[in-house]
């Protein structure tokens, strides 16, 4: 099968604008990609459950701004905070997997599996 080579990929741009993987300014990147990713998570499940901000909010115990700002990539959110959104508000299960986690020093991930 030919391929083409003069299609560049996602990786390709991110690395000539911010650096390869492991390098800060990608890295900054990165975590900002996440949490902008986090925040339309949340918008499309409450959505999906045909729920407001405020509906959310009420259920879970903060205010609308707060989740208009998570959901708007505007505001940090800490991990207990994000648990009762999922669990209480959305009625769903948080879970983390820990099996692959990259290291500061090191670029490669490690298997925690093993």
């Amino acid at each position: 099968m030919k391929t083409r080579s003069n299609i560049t990929t996602l990786d390709q741009i991110l690395d000539k604008k911010y650096g390869k993987k492991g390098q800060p300014k990608r890295e900054e990147w990165e975590q900002q990609f996440e949490a902008f990713r986090l925040g339309v998570l949340l918008e499309e499940a409450r959505t999906k459950l045909g729920m407001t901000q405020e509906e959310l909010a009420n259920k879970c115990g903060t205010n609308k701004s707060y989740i208009s700002r998570i959901e708007n990539n505007s505001s940090d959110i800490r991990l207990s905070t994000l648990m009762k959104i999922i669990q209480q508000g959305l009625g769903g299960q948080f879970k983390i997997d820990t099996s692959t986690i990259m290291t500061e020093r090191n670029t490669d991930y490690i298997n925690t599996n093993k």
